[in-house]
């Protein structure tokens, strides 16, 4: 992926060719380093709905949502993906964020009312994400399923090559994806097949550039547990349910949601020149206030250097701002966030 290939531009790297494959074909990203737990028994639903801040009790099997573990002052401990199976839930989260999510389990769940185990490595996830990535799927697991069809989060089950394998549609690269999860050596031969159609290994920074561009925030880069849901445009992303039972963090949450605002909140930046800002940059207004930090940033093919930041609220977008680290600076202007068309 150094060179060129006929049809592209002298000079295009890595970023630019894999970024535009995305466009009609696929990238494949290992994800077997995300945590999983399974959940069963009769209250299981009960017990997970009063930990996160989505309504697990509206789920179906075979559909699922994003949520998030909160602190009893609505800060997030952990996002999560909740999977509604025949036989319980599977949740899974990112590895930075894995200990605070088991620590929370471990804290507040009853294992004599909702049993939960890791299954270990005995399940692997393999992201396969770009335009093509629903139709190849489809070519190497038998086409009997329309994954296309399902909806965010949505979950179908497949008998391949002697396993059960399940493939969720799921949008936290911003784009069109999916997980598929199943034993790693069945996950393998599933990459052998879809790399003969066409798909290629994610080695570049094309799939950070579109969770940038979509606003997703990562937990242990974007957002952590010093941070509201809402100033992590959780809600936005859908990860909130303002009409659920009770659960830790609700209060701050509802409050925020009915009576308040956050002081600060995730944005956009759009760099003067094609450079990143190391993660913690300070920003600052024309007249020198404080503005806010950078959390994570790209060059993208389409929009140049790009980064999300937590700015405050009273910084609008389209204002510009000066960041500055170890001595350099540069200029951004701020931007709401999805990034608008490039």
């Amino acid at each position: 992926m150094n060179g060129t290939t006929p049809g592209e531009p002298a000079g295009a790297t890595a970023t630019d060719l894999e970024y535009r494959l995305l466009k009609n074909g696929a990238l494949l990203l290992d994800r077997s380093n995300r945590s999983r737990l399974r959940f069963s028994g009769g209250k299981a639903a009960e017990a997970l709905t009063g930990l996160v801040s989505n309504d697990v009790l509206a789920l179906s099997p075979g559909t699922g949502q994003y949520a998030a573990a909160l602190t009893p002052k609505g800060k997030v401990l952990a996002d999560v993906r909740i999977f509604a199976r025949d036989d319980g839930f599977l949740v899974d989260t990112g590895a930075a964020a894995a200990p605070g999510w088991l620590a929370t389990v471990r804290k507040y769940v009853n294992p004599r009312l909702a049993k939960y185990e890791d299954p270990g490595t005995g399940l692997g996830d393999l992201g396969v994400f770009g335009a093509a990535s629903g139709t190849l799927l489809e070519a190497c697991l038998g086409g009997a399923v329309s994954f296309t069809a399902l909806a965010p989060y949505q979950h179908a089950d497949v008998s391949w090559s002697g396993s059960a394998v399940m493939v969720a549609r799921t949008p936290d690269l911003g784009i069109e994806g999916f997980d598929v999860i199943a034993p790693p050596a069945v996950l393998g031969e599933l990459s052998r097949q879809l790399r003969e159609r066409g798909a290629l290994e994610a080695r570049s920074d094309a799939l950070a550039a579109t969770r940038i561009e979509a606003g997703r925030p990562e937990w242990g880069v974007d957002m952590d547990e010093t941070m509201l849901a809402q100033e992590v445009d959780l809600d936005r992303l859908e990860a909130i349910s303002f009409t659920k039972g009770c659960y830790t963090g609700q209060e701050t949450v509802a409050r925020v949601h009915y009576r308040g605002h956050v002081n600060r909140q995730l944005r956009g930046l759009v760099f003067s020149e094609r450079v990143i800002p190391p993660a913690g940059s300070e920003l600052t207004t024309a007249d020198g206030k404080a503005a806010g930090m950078v959390r994570s940033g790209v060059v993208s093919p389409s929009r140049g250097a790009i980064a999300l930041a937590l700015v405050r609220r009273e910084v609008d977008p389209g204002a510009v701002v000066h960041v500055t680290w170890d001595g350099a600076s540069v200029d951004a202007e701020v931007r709401a966030l999805p990034f608008g068309a490039a």
